[in-house]
């Protein structure tokens, strides 16, 4: 058995906490980084119930209607110039991770309102990704501790 001096033990654990701390931060990235690009993937289809949230409503006819006569396709909901999409951001600072989009009509079609059906695109992808952290997490944790 190979002698360990306390010191080198002490540095060992030190190394250890350094790590884990830095692997937290990369953790709330990660999952920053997944929920937003999944979010942004639901955009153009109809989804799902998914996580508690309900299907996507379809379009109504006079929507599609209007898109046609715009130049869009008529049955991609929430895409037309990508817009609300490339909206879609993510921003970490040590534990926490804020994902989202500063448009207004990202609001409006996340939680719906008097004319627009509920179409989320967030708290699914936030659930769906979750569903998987704890693989995520492992790698992180692993890819910082070497």
């Amino acid at each position: 058995m190979k002698d360990v001096s306390l010191d080198s033990l002490a540095s060992a654990f030190s190394s250890l906490a350094t790590s884990i701390s830095n692997g937290q931060n990369g953790i709330a990235h990660a999952l920053g980084e997944a929920i937003r690009d999944r979010a942004k993937e639901k955009i153009g289809d109809y989804q799902p119930s998914s996580h508690g949230f309900d299907a996507w409503a379809p379009l109504a006819q006079s929507t599609m209607d209007q898109r046609v006569s715009k130049g869009f396709p008529a049955n991609n909901p929430l895409l037309r110039s990508g817009e609300l999409r490339d909206s879609i951001t993510m921003r970490s600072d040590g534990n926490g991770a804020i994902i989202g989009s500063p448009l207004d009509i990202a609001l409006y079609q996340e939680n719906g309102t008097e004319h627009i059906p509920p179409r989320p695109f967030l708290g699914p992808a936030a659930g769906e990704v979750m569903d998987s952290a704890p693989e995520l997490i492992v790698k992180v944790i692993s890819a910082k501790m070497r």
